[in-house]
């Protein structure tokens, strides 16, 4: 069992506040991951989880126990670090059984824990070799490893990717998602690479300035944000967001560029949001607004064009890559208007 409860938890640094009243529930075998920009104190909150850092105010629930004051080996959590922290001059093998080493576990029992690991990282062909004839992935698979084979309630992953490059990532992204499946542990992952929410969790928390924006599955963020932070954060590439005002049937864009669309009867949103595979390129004058193409980038299954409209922040439109357009032509926007968010003057979405 690994569920995890936070019941407002607060994070002082004397007098800063770093974690504003968290409340977060985490259910037995669930992947939920924390993203948020830089500072937001998604870091702060695992830790908080692990023991590491003093709850300020609140409390940590591990499996309905409360764990407020129990230090980081009381509380059965196995946490793997942006470092690797390998032994350069022990095995692979001697590096992944060190903690029941020192634990006292007898021998065969090390052992057999240590195969067991080997076999679902695949490292049973490493088990002999020191850290330094290792690749950046194969020291992080030792080091979870090494978090595996104590058998704990649930798995810290402190943004375990950032330090390989981006085809280790990718790689390390699938061996991630395989070890979750595979296990069925409660696992909690900080990262500031939304893409690496989207792909890995089962829930996202997105947090800001100490404080969750919004829960949910990553097909939730994506399509629902509850707040123009969110709508921004998650997707790769942004949201565009651009400034509108209601009338009628619809809003006024800046410029001419116009939305007939459904509302409720008193929302008075002030900003449209729309992502840029919802914005389809048509002749000027038979969509929503005209734009000119700044820029266009090719991508192969992909192009990325760039445009710019009178009175809103250059917008980006995804097409597909077998498509050719002229750069400096004038063309018409259309959007996908059961795909168009609104938000009010709070950055707050109308829904």
């Amino acid at each position: 069992m690994g569920s995890i409860r936070l019941e407002h938890v607060e994070k002082w640094f004397a007098d800063h506040q770093v974690i504003k009243g968290v409340d977060l529930e985490i259910a037995d075998g669930e992947f939920v991951i924390f993203v948020g920009p830089s500072g937001c104190g998604k870091s702060t909150l695992l830790r908080m989880i692990a023991g590491l850092e003093e709850t300020s105010r609140g409390r940590v629930y591990l499996d309905g126990v409360d764990v407020t004051a129990e230090p980081p080996s009381g509380r059965k959590l196995s946490m793997v670090f942006q470092s690797y922290a390998l032994y350069p001059h022990m095995s692979v093998r001697d590096n992944v059984g060190f903690g029941l080493k020192t634990a006292g576990m007898p021998k065969a029992q090390i052992a057999e824990k240590v195969a067991d690991a080997a076999r679902v990282l695949k490292l049973d062909d490493y088990l002999d070799r020191r850290p330094k004839a290792l690749s950046g992935g194969q020291r992080q698979r030792v080091a979870i490893g090494r978090a595996i084979v104590r058998e704990p309630k649930g798995f810290l992953f402190d943004e375990p990717l950032s330090n390989l490059d981006a085809a280790l990532r990718v790689e390390m992204r699938f061996e991630i998602a395989r070890l979750h499946q595979s296990l069925k542990s409660t696992m909690v992952y900080v990262t500031h690479d939304q893409v690496e929410a989207m792909t890995l969790a089962d829930k996202i928390v997105v947090l800001k300035d100490g404080m969750i924006m919004q829960i949910g599955s990553p097909r939730e963020l994506y399509e629902k944000p509850d707040n123009l932070f969110v709508a921004q954060f998650i997707g790769s590439p942004k949201m565009n967001v651009m400034p509108c005002q209601r009338n009628g049937s619809g809003v006024n864009l800046p410029g001419s560029g116009h939305v007939t669309i459904p509302l409720p009867e008193a929302a008075q949103p002030t900003s449209l949001g729309i992502r840029p595979e919802h914005i389809a390129l048509v002749e000027p004058g038979t969509g929503n607004c005209d734009a000119r193409i700044e820029v266009s980038e090719y991508l192969g299954a992909d192009t990325f064009i760039y445009v710019s409209a009178e009175g809103f922040d250059t917008t980006l439109v995804r097409i597909s890559g077998q498509d050719i357009v002229k750069e400096g032509s004038t063309v018409g926007l259309q959007f996908q208007t059961d795909k168009v968010q609104f938000f009010d003057d709070n950055e707050q979405a109308i829904r």
